[in-house]
């Protein structure tokens, strides 16, 4: 079988007439269609986990269901117009996940990073980040971070967080309540061949932020090992 280095379009246009119609009835009569669209979307997904494997030590990939859970949601439609999976990093000394997500319309994107971690978590990076912002510093200015991620997004509390200064020299980094980084690819670079090896480019890039995050939240504050 030919490597799967891109998402046919088949994919996307299957993805677009469910978005139209997003019910069971539709999707019932177009079940073969989504079964050959997700088949060719795992196979992707597959060669894109081949390609991490050789640069970090992944525990597993998980694909998510196209199924919605609509209890809590006012859009009770069934179906997600999207297929999304992500990597999660193998043992406690490797911290950080990837997440990847495939949608039409411009709405594709990879990312990962630290996404509303544990309160004794994001205790301990704000501690670091605190006492030397500095290495941090060094790797979100750096010339392949900025290149492929911009800079690091997350939700923010307004002023500071509690027991730090609003004047604290970090205060910018501070005040985060993940750390998380993302980009946006169109639909013609996700259905153009090679793109795993772009995918796997950006995945690559995040490697000197988890490596720090992975340091910071595996010592104590005096770089004592908790693990």
């Amino acid at each position: 079988m030919a490597k799967v280095t891109h998402l046919d379009k088949s994919v996307f246009t299957f993805l677009k007439k469910l978005d139209k119609n997003n019910n069971r009835e539709w999707f019932a009569e177009n079940k073969s269609k989504y079964i050959a669209a997700h088949e060719h979307f795992k196979a992707f997904a597959a060669e894109l986990n081949s390609e991490m494997e050789k640069f970090d030590n992944i525990e597993k990939m998980k694909l998510f269901r196209i199924y919605k859970d609509v209890r809590f949601s006012k859009d009770k439609t069934p179906y997600k117009k999207s297929f999304s999976g992500g990597f999660s990093r193998a043992t406690t000394a490797l911290r950080g996940g990837y997440y990847f997500h495939l949608e039409p319309g411009g709405n594709s994107m990879v990312g990962g990073g630290f996404w509303q971690p544990e309160p004794k978590d994001l205790k301990r990076i704000r501690q670091e980040i605190a006492m030397d912002d500095k290495p941090l510093r060094k790797i979100i200015n750096s010339a392949s971070f900025k290149k492929h991620w911009g800079q690091i997004e997350g939700d923010q509390v307004k002023t500071a967080p509690k027991g730090y200064a609003k004047d604290h020299p970090a205060i910018d980094l501070l005040r985060y309540k993940s750390f998380i980084v993302t980009h946006s690819f169109t639909d013609k670079e996700v259905t153009t061949p090679g793109f795993v090896k772009e995918v796997f480019k950006y995945m690559k890039a995040t490697r000197p932020f988890f490596n720090y995050m992975s340091e910071v939240l595996t010592t104590d504050i005096n770089g004592v090992p908790l693990i």
